[in-house]
């Protein structure tokens, strides 16, 4: 518990309606996105501007109080969960877009900003941000950088290490930090790619300047039906060897359609048994070159029916039961676990094999909703939370799908994070060795590990104790490590 004593500092840092510690106004903040992690916080600071983050920052450094920073609290990986003892540092009030220069192509934003509003404000001047996170409508750019965030644009666009410039953050004792610039390179070690992806572990970001690319002259999206995932899944790797680098590369199989079309009716096929949607963008003569590429590439991949979107309302439809697909599942079963692993392309027909096979043993249904062309997997995995040990089964199956992703070459997270969820996962993904490492840079950022503790990098006893009970093929996890 924090002390009246330090909330009663706190309270003089900022206006009253921005300190909240009433249980009822707690309550929203009690997780992000991922509901299964709860914990109510004791206090809520939401500052309306740069100073006061500076200056809460730096009392919670005198007073060794720890921070969790959080944004719209959309994310999927507990990574902004509240802790005991601790301010959750609420940066929804910093949502300003400070400059947008249409020449240089460039947006200054603060991080409460959502993401669609930036490619909103850009519209005018026929320039949009390409990042576009399925929750783009509601989640906001400095928990966009916190998570390296992609979207369904990821494979031709990149994410959001690839579309920033320019960061302004602080750290836990309030000193600020200009990282990187607007020109094209900088001096330096990469701090950018640093701060990007690192959780609110190291800094808390209170600007952004990001790159604004033209609209395309032309965009259109080929959606393809396959009576086998398998086959859906090596179509993927067929199109990139066919020498087209698609906007967007996206599959979904039959329980994820079925709900999708519920949902938005956006007219998909439901007697099939996946589902590919393959945008390229454009110049008039490059997209029809293109379009004429995928069709044939699709048909000799065993497509059962392949629809060319014909008019700019039908490819957003297309569109719309993709980036509703998450909430269009959520109606099939009280709770699902959302999952996020990233394997190599030409595993693809394995890894859905492998899953399909796991969803038997543990008895519990997967909607499988993902970037196929950046190998990007999202098993949404349907449980009942009332249900004695559903829970337990699917955190156990979602574990299993993560090790699966790094067993065939990949990683354990594409998009979402590590926060508490896969943080045991990464006693797989990581040697000690690199563990310690990451510590390492935590300390040079933050010593007395005040911002998000217990979030993505586990301590390296955390392993121990984990890798004692797993085993993988015949090898115990981290065999240097003391048992305890």
């Amino acid at each position: 518990m924090l002390s009246p004593t330090f909330l009663s500092r706190l309270r003089r840092l900022l206006p009253p309606h921005c300190v909240l510690n009433e249980r009822e106004d707690l309550m929203p903040f009690e997780s992000d996105g991922l509901s299964a992690y709860r914990n109510v916080p004791d206090v809520v600071a939401l500052p309306e501007n740069e100073a006061q983050v500076a200056a809460i920052l730096q009392l919670c450094h005198a007073n060794k109080v720890a921070v969790v920073a959080r944004g719209a609290g959309t994310g999927l990986a507990a990574g902004a969960l509240p802790i005991d003892g601790a301010v959750l540092l609420v940066l929804s009030k910093l949502n300003q877009i400070k400059v947008l220069d249409p020449l240089a192509r460039t947006a200054t934003v603060q991080p409460g900003v959502r993401n669609l509003a930036i490619s909103e404000a850009a519209a005018v001047h026929g320039l949009y941000y390409a990042p576009d996170p399925s929750s783009q409508i509601a989640c906001s750019i400095g928990g966009n950088v916190a998570e390296n965030s992609g979207g369904v644009h990821c494979l031709k666009y990149g994410l959001t290490v690839h579309n920033i410039l320019q960061l302004r953050a602080w750290t836990i004792d309030g000193q600020l930090l200009e990282i990187g610039s607007e020109a094209l390179d900088s001096s330096g070690y990469d701090l950018l790619a640093l701060l990007t992806g690192s959780e609110g572990m190291l800094a808390v970001i209170t600007e952004v300047t990001v790159k604004l690319l033209p609209r395309p002259e032309r965009a259109q999206v080929v959606l393809a039906a396959f009576d086998d995932v398998a086959k859906a899944g090596a179509a993927v790797g067929n199109i990139i060897a066919a020498g087209v680098i698609p906007a967007g590369l996206e599959m979904m199989d039959r329980l994820a359609i079925q709900a999708a079309e519920a949902f938005v009716h956006a007219g998909y096929p439901l007697d099939c048994e996946a589902l590919l949607l393959c945008e390229v963008d454009g110049i008039n003569e490059e997209v029809s070159d293109d379009i004429f590429t995928v069709r044939r590439v699709l048909a000799d991949s065993g497509a059962t029916e392949i629809r060319t979107a014909d008019s700019e309302e039908q490819r957003l439809r297309f569109w719309a039961g993709r980036k509703a697909a998450f909430p269009a599942v959520g109606r099939l079963a009280p709770d699902y676990y959302c999952m996020d692993g990233t394997i190599p392309r030409g595993q693809l027909p394995h890894v859905l094999r492998r899953i399909s096979e796991m969803s038997a043993e543990y008895g519990l249904p997967v909607a499988n909703v993902f970037h196929a062309g950046d190998g990007n997997l999202h098993p949404l995995i349907l449980f009942d939370a009332s249900q004695p040990e559903e829970l337990h089964r699917a955190e156990t199956f979602g574990g299993r799908i993560l090790e699966l992703c790094v067993d065939v070459g990949g990683t354990i997270t594409g998009e979402h994070g590590v926060g508490l969820e896969k943080i045991n996962q990464m006693c797989a993904q990581f040697t000690s060795p690199e563990l310690t490492r990451f510590h390492d840079v935590k300390a040079a950022f933050d010593p007395d590990r005040l911002l998000n503790p217990g979030k993505a990098v586990p301590e390296l006893h955390r392993c121990a104790e984990w890798g004692a009970m797993h085993i993988h093929g015949g090898q115990l996890p981290h065999p240097e490590l003391p048992r305890f």
